[in-house]
């Protein structure tokens, strides 16, 4: 008889061995898929992760152009990047705010006045300022402002002095230089709102928190009369370990030494690690299943052929050769796994998401830390049932399935029709 068919006769007439192999065989597929699954989904989440929270490095150095930073900017280690300029400008064809305090006397608030009665805030990306990004200032129309908004002449005004201009999106108002030999034309593409109150004692206009307006860098140079720096620009890179490449490539730009370089990686450190944790459990408990189910299937078989020592003798005595009877315990237990797979891939579709959110959380759940974006919170993560990762568990279980039939049936080489049919153990 072909081994093959004898093996799915043997399978057929002791169902209950079957189903109790069947029974281990899908807890061990189960195991190994949940691992790979949960390592998919967490290096997906750490992806996400580096992309969102990143690690902040401020480079600020005197001297420090917009086109210097745009140019580290550009490094391929650098998801994203703000360049902040600041300049003062003269309000014209519309009222700046003043302090309610009376003005002291003296030339100095007069002097104060003339250099402009509005803080000009240059920047490339205005959600990557701090009092944005923590959600303290937030805008309340219109957007802020973006790389695409470059050469553009734009801006975001606060919302008193929004109130008291009669000022919306979409309107346009005129900044002179503070020199006076220069004026720009801006359109409002938003309104923010800041919760700073204006100070107790008089100050001069541009020190009031509603006459800052942020705008493109370029347009806050055409207002600094050409001649603004980058007080600093920050660069948000994936991991901390970037951090080396990313300041010896600003050496490169900039010259050994002569700027401040720091690293801020809390909320790297914070968010990031765990999740690299857990693909790293993930990926140790696949080897540990792989490594137990092979040694339980193999003492499980081992078990069965001591059991069917009369069966293997008169197969034996018949003239069966000995490399089918492995072949046949091998196929028996294939035939066992690959259903096996089917239904810890069914079970995964249905119960990987679950795990994947009990193992790697759900962030909106999580408090924000001091240090960490509120907006930057992490996607939750994707559990999905791939065909690669099935294609691996398949290819363990099967190996597992050699391995458990082959290490044991090394001792039917050795036997002997007439040993095994007079052995009476």
């Amino acid at each position: 008889m072909n081994f093959v068919k004898r093996a799915g006769t043997s399978l057929g007439a002791r169902t209950s061995r079957t189903a109790a192999l069947l029974a281990i065989f899908l807890v061990i597929c189960a195991l190994l898929l949940g691992g790979f699954l949960l390592q998919a989904a967490a290096a997906r989440q750490e992806a996400d992760a580096q992309r969102t929270i990143g690690v902040d490095v401020t480079v600020r150095k005197e001297g420090l152009t917009p086109a210097l930073a745009d140019r580290l900017g550009a490094s391929g280690l650098v998801h994203r990047y703000n360049a902040e300029v600041r300049a003062r400008a003269a309000a014209q064809g519309f009222t700046p705010l003043t302090s309610k305090v009376p003005e002291p006397g003296g030339g100095d608030a007069a002097q104060e006045k003339a250099k402009g009665e509005l803080a000009v805030d240059g920047v490339r990306d205005s959600g990557m300022l701090l009092p944005f990004s923590y959600g303290s200032t937030k805008l309340t129309a219109g957007r802020g402002i973006t790389p695409q908004d470059a050469g553009r002449d734009v801006a975001v005004i606060e919302q008193r002095l929004a109130d008291k201009n009669r000022l919306k999106v979409g309107d346009a108002l005129q900044a002179r230089s503070a020199d006076g030999k220069h004026a720009t034309r801006v359109t409002v593409v938003g309104i923010y709102q800041d919760p700073a109150q204006e100070p107790t004692m008089w100050v001069a206009p541009n020190e009031l928190p509603g006459n800052t307006l942020y705008v493109p860098v370029d347009t806050a140079q055409k207002l600094g009369s050409g001649t603004a720096t980058v007080s600093e620009a920050v660069f948000k890179i994936g991991s901390p370990d970037r951090a080396k490449q990313l300041h010896a490539e600003t050496e490169q730009l900039l010259g050994k030494g002569g700027f401040d370089f720091r690293v801020n990686d809390k909320a790297y450190r914070d968010q990031v690690v765990p999740i690299q944790r857990v693909g790293t459990f993930a990926g140790l408990l696949v080897w540990v299943i792989a490594l137990a189910g092979a040694l339980i299937l193999g003492l499980v078989v081992m078990l069965q052929i001591r059991e069917r020592r009369s069966e293997l003798g008169v197969l034996l005595a018949m003239g069966e050769k000995k490399w089918k009877l492995i072949g046949q315990h091998a196929v028996e237990v294939a035939a066992v796994a690959l259903p096996a797979v089917a239904l810890a891939a069914l079970a995964g579709s249905l119960a990987g998401q679950a795990a994947g959110d009990a193992f790697l959380g759900r962030q909106d759940d999580k408090p924000v830390s001091a240090s960490r974006e509120p907006d930057a919170r992490i996607a939750p993560p994707a559990v999905r049932v791939e065909a690669a990762d099935v294609g691996k568990v398949a290819g363990i279980a099967l190996g597992i399935s050699l391995v458990s039939t082959v290490v044991p049936g090394i001792g039917i080489l050795r036997l002997h029709p007439r040993s095994i049919l007079t052995d009476t153990e």
